[in-house]
């Protein structure tokens, strides 16, 4: 079965012609012979003319086409249900001529380009009055060359004034509508605004307790790293530095505090959630649509660091939905560092591969690598090369907690410098089951 992928201005415009084939003609009925008995003027001109302004894709000529013809067929199946026994060369011979001119409208204001001039209506309507006259002229001729009709010079005015009525009566309804397509365009805009102003208001509302959030990380992050020091010296050396019951208080202190981050994350996510309430949160994603987050989130933080990078990657093999937090706390790690590792312009490669059971993650950046003698320390808690503006150094313990969940997953996880260049590659492999959701 082919299904067809219609655009919706597409949609919109087969509606209008359908629309157009039908009232045309009907209207065309509502007529008077100001000239002749076989020249009629009507009210299916002005709606012909309002019809052709509405088309966006489907061109004037080919509606012009269809719409002629139908007004030709419609009025000799008319004369045959009103006279029965009719003369259908003779019938076709009288109505034929409407054919050119409505055709002839449909070219002229095709090659008058009048869609150009959507909202210049005065310029519309002088137009018309023009396309509308030398289409009468074509349809005369006409009657002119194959029925041996004439008309006097007189007839002329009786058609000009006609014209300039059709166009007024077209010019002030699409006005009209224009206006109220205006109004209408104003109040979305206007409930687009309070609804973006809302957003903005609420988010800002999470961007408070968001704040507050790392604070409380940052501070976590620093009062753990403090007692495993204090840990390591108890252990390594056998000093009491610290008491048991000093580093059991400073370590209820730290679960109080991961409990108020877990408490605020959990408000921040419910209000997060609302706010998008037609997106659907998973454990689980599509491995492409995860690292295209990384991608965004991580070329944004360069943005606000003051930094042109650019993050490319690679999928190759088959990949199952991976698990989100898993591969966010591994991968997001090493390429934010990267991130904060380049200068000013930089790239970091992504490239991942399935090698049977196995995943390999590469990250590679062109940033200014490590100290071979530093290869060993990288992944110790505390190290680090990163600085703040003040002078502080990193806590160093985003690539240890990198190698701790990369070896809880029975994982391995290295690290070298590019042999083409400055910059490093982090290389993980993992199981796939591991990363694969259960069931």
């Amino acid at each position: 079965m082919i299904c067809l992928n219609i655009s919706p201005l597409v949609k919109k415009d087969l509606f209008i012609l359908v629309l157009m084939m039908i009232t045309v003609p009907l209207a065309g009925e509502l007529n008077f012979y100001p000239i002749n008995e076989t020249f009629r003027v009507s009210f299916g001109v002005p709606i012909f003319l309002f019809f052709l302004l509405l088309f966006r894709k489907i061109p004037a000529i080919l509606s012009g086409l269809l719409t002629a013809i139908q007004v030709v067929v419609f009025r000799i199946l008319l004369e045959f249900i009103n006279q029965g026994n009719m003369n259908l060369t003779s019938s076709f011979e009288a109505n034929f001529p409407s054919f050119f001119f409505y055709f002839a409208y449909a070219c002229l204001f095709y090659l008058a380009k009048v869609n150009r001039f959507y909202h210049r209506p005065i310029l519309i309507g002088l137009i018309g009055i023009t396309i509308e006259i030398l289409s009468d002229l074509t349809e005369i001729l006409m009657q002119y060359f194959v029925l041996g009709i004439t008309i006097k010079l007189a007839a002329l005015s009786e058609i000009l004034i006609m014209a300039i009525s059709h166009s007024f009566l077209v010019v002030s309804f699409f006005t009209i509508m224009q206006l109220y397509e205006a109004q209408a365009r104003e109040k979305h805009i206007r409930k687009q605004n309070e609804h973006m102003l809302m957003l903005i208001s609420n988010l800002y509302e999470e961007s408070i307790h968001l704040k507050k959030t790392l604070l409380d990380a940052e501070n976590i992050t620093k009062k753990s790293y403090d007692l495993y020091k204090c840990l390591n010296v108890l252990q390594n050396e056998g000093t009491t530095t610290h008491t048991v019951k000093d580093l059991g208080r400073q370590a209820l202190t730290i679960a109080g505090e991961v409990h108020e981050i877990k408490k605020d994350n959990q408000r921040i996510y419910a209000g997060l959630s609302k706010l998008i309430s037609d997106e659907s949160f998973t454990d689980y994603m599509n491995l492409v649509e995860l690292v295209s987050i990384i991608k965004r989130t991580n070329e944004k933080y360069a943005s606000i660091l003051g930094k042109n990078i650019q993050v490319e990657y690679s999928i190759t093999g088959a990949h199952p939905p991976y698990h989100v937090f898993t591969l966010l706390s591994i991968i997001n790690n090493i390429v934010t560092n990267a991130v904060e590792a380049i200068d000013k312009t930089g790239k970091i490669t992504i490239s991942i591969e399935r090698e049977n059971h196995l995943v390999k993650f590469q990250i590679k950046d062109n940033g200014p690598g490590f100290i071979q003698k530093h290869k060993n320390l990288i992944f110790k808690p505390g190290f680090t090369t990163k600085y703040d503006y003040s002078g502080n150094p990193s806590t160093g313990m985003g690539l240890s907690f990198v190698k701790e969940i990369v070896e809880q997953l029975e994982g391995d996880i290295t690290v070298q410098n590019r042999l083409e260049g400055t910059g490093s590659i982090f290389t993980i492999r993992l199981s796939a089951n591991h990363l694969m959701e259960k069931g």
